[in-house]
């Protein structure tokens, strides 16, 4: 060829450069890549909404023998927490990640009857509605011990102190969790249909007949979906800061660090879509065998609710999830103000989920 040497990487780049455009010209790529999760952001950004379940702090000094927190521990709605350090659940408390510190003092009343003081501590970051929820449930309990005991006067006396915190709204709970659903459909999906396609139409044979490696070949249709779904990520994240005060505490900080998040999922999650359009024995089994994958994350891994909402058999399945880690480390980024470097376990996870799904693919992978 005139003494022209071949180029791997302009190669690559050409291949990259036409999936790219094939991918903007696909329909169901935009749809379920960007239109999907933003019409759930759109939703959830001007209706709100919130779990039911409220969790809630104990004070190490609590009298947890007591007849009022007999009475709360019934109640389904709350969820105590007991076994934690007063600091970190003091660093939960102005984080939004419980709804209030509760303290019961227990007290001798004027009439000799047990009375109890009961000092409720919450943030800023907490959420209006579960704040009111946690004030409903205490006064409930307090009348109900006081048809028994208290013909006349209250069992308790509650006083409350709010500490600053940032204002944790919905926006900053759902976006996260509808970002790690869209990286994680559009790597599964759009990998196994695009390798499935290519080997039927032949398109990877005719590589073959070129220089270019297979290596470059899969590195360039990995760039061209890393392109398009980062592309997408600034949109979703863009909308709901501007749009919806989504926080970024560090500003652009933080807005790199989630695409950084970002595009190691979207790497992780492509060697799920490799292993389905190896396995697939036709275009039609693609998507059952592609949402056995996706389905249950996007229903358990805190895409909508805290994982600590769903029954406790239940949350070892949800931890063991990747799409857990994504989202709890994308949440943790932008409304905690952590680092990369705080994440560490979280990327931990996702790793060695990488590492294992690519030595799957790497073993049932097929070029032709």
């Amino acid at each position: 060829m005139n003494g022209v040497k071949y180029s791997q990487w302009r190669a690559m780049l050409a291949i990259t450069k036409g999936s790219l455009r094939g991918i903007f010209r696909s329909p169901s790529a935009v749809v379920f890549s960007l239109g999907f999760p933003l019409v759930f952001i759109l939703v959830f950004g001007f209706i709100g909404g919130g779990s039911v379940s409220v969790k809630v702090g104990v004070d190490r000094h609590t009298d947890i023998n007591s007849r009022f927190y007999e009475g709360l521990s019934k109640v389904k709605t709350l969820k105590l927490v007991t076994d934690q350090p007063a600091a970190e659940m003091e660093d939960d408390l102005k984080k939004g990640r419980i709804t209030a510190i509760l303290n019961i003092i227990p007290q001798q009343g004027a009439d000799s009857l047990p009375h109890f003081l009961i000092n409720i501590k919450t943030s800023t970051a907490s959420d209006a509605n579960k704040k009111a929820i946690l004030t409903s449930v205490l006064k409930e309990v307090t009348a109900r011990i006081d048809d028994h005991i208290y013909p006349r006067a209250s069992v308790a006396t509650i006083t409350t102190e709010e500490i600053p915190g940032r204002v944790f709204k919905t926006i900053d709970f759902i976006l996260p969790g509808q970002l790690g659903f869209a990286l994680m459909s559009a790597a599964v999906f759009g990998t196994a249909f695009l390798f499935y396609s290519l080997r039927q139409t032949l398109v990877l044979k005719r590589f073959f007949a070129t220089p270019i490696k297979r290596t470059y070949i899969v590195l360039a249709e990995a760039f061209s979906r890393m392109i398009f779904q980062l592309i997408s990520s600034v949109v979703i994240i863009g909308l709901g800061h501007f749009a919806f005060g989504f926080t970024l505490v560090h500003g652009w900080v933080t807005f790199m660090e989630m695409l950084v998040l970002s595009v190691f999922g979207l790497l992780v999650f492509m060697g799920f879509g490799f292993v389905v359009s190896s396995i697939a024995k036709n275009e039609s089994t693609i998507p059952p065998l592609a949402n056995i994958v996706t389905l249950p994350q996007f229903l358990l891994a805190g895409t909508f609710f805290p994982i600590d909402s769903f029954p406790a058999w239940l949350q070892p399945v949800c931890k063991v999830m990747p799409l857990t880690y994504l989202i709890d480390a994308l949440r943790k980024v932008a409304f905690e103000g952590q680092h990369l470097w705080h994440v560490g376990w979280d990327i931990a996870i996702l790793t060695l989920w990488g590492v294992v799904v690519y030595a799957v693919a790497v073993k049932v992978f097929r070029w032709e």
